[in-house]
């Protein structure tokens, strides 16, 4: 690559483009405009003095000297978070920001109460909330925690299993009064598509001639719309309970339950600022948990 590339902004822009394929993809990931992209891309091919690029109609796709130079961009990038880690890791100071991310269900409806009392007891420490199913990469601190649902986290992260989620079949008042004389089978369901994908075979095995009438990405929506009377739902005790508007209608499997995890990354785990809310979300979920019969 030319010597002359410095700024590690281009990178990060080049990568983005790679990784969507698309302008406006990378734009939104970066959190900036589209020329922004735009313009990022062609100066830093003008700078290498090479196409990384072909325009297509659908996207952009990677030449053969984009390919190449996306292997050592991921180096480099490997490398700046590697970096970024071990100084921060280094930190011994109660200030800052952590970056937390959670599914919805968990940053609605868990994690809000909690974060007031921490706030109150660390006000020194900024919190970020990112709220969405994706899979923030710790890694290349996308983020600094992950609270995640899952019976198996990755083995690059550290972290602890602070309580375990059971789920239950649950329905508006209105809906399951009018329907006292079905089987589970014959109901209108409400269900998630592959975003949640354990839970979605979890159903699968449960109810295997069922199709739900609606889905949803979004656990939260899918309490929503059971609240509404559109159909049954499984959803967490832990949640759902806690809603005057749903009853518990029948239970499920011990199979539906899924482990929830608040993870780090290794380099990042003696930070003072993040281990203040690991340590405090630990207790604070595990109690909540705990509560609910998990």
């Amino acid at each position: 690559m030319n010597a002359q590339v410095a700024n590690w902004d281009d990178l990060r822009v080049f990568l983005a483009v790679a990784r969507t394929g698309s302008l406006s993809g990378a734009a939104r990931n970066l959190g900036v405009n589209h020329s922004t992209v735009f313009r990022r891309i062609a100066g830093f091919e003008a700078t290498l003095g090479v196409r990384l690029f072909e325009r297509l109609p659908n996207g952009y796709a990677l030449t053969l000297a984009g390919e190449e130079a996306l292997g050592i961009v991921e180096r480099i990038e490997a490398d700046v978070a590697t970096l970024d880690r071990t100084v921060t890791g280094q930190d011994l100071r109660l200030s800052g920001t952590v970056r937390i991310t959670a599914i919805d269900m968990l940053a609605f409806w868990l994690l809000p109460d909690h974060l007031a009392r921490f706030r109150a007891a660390y006000p020194g420490i900024e919190i970020e909330m990112v709220v969405g199913n994706e899979a923030l990469n710790l890694s290349r601190r996308e983020t600094d925690i992950a609270l995640r649902i899952g019976n198996t986290p990755p083995e690059t992260l550290v972290g602890r299993r602070v309580g375990r989620l059971d789920f239950a079949i649950y329905g508006a008042p209105v809906y399951c009064a009018a329907r006292t004389d079905l089987e589970l089978a014959e109901h209108d369901w409400i269900g998630l598509d592959s975003a949640h994908a354990p839970l979605v075979r979890r159903f699968e095995q449960f109810l295997p001639s069922v199709r739900p009438v609606i889905r949803s990405d979004s656990v939260a929506c899918t309490v929503r719309l059971a609240k509404a009377g559109l159909g049954l739902a499984v959803l967490p005790c832990a949640i759902a309970d806690r809603k005057p508007d749903l009853i518990r209608l029948a239970e499920v499997p011990d199979t539906f339950g899924l482990d929830l995890w608040l993870l780090t990354h290794e380099d990042l785990r003696h930070t003072a600022r993040i281990r203040a809310v690991l340590d405090f979300l630990a207790t604070a979920l595990a109690g909540v948990l705990d509560s609910a019969g998990a």
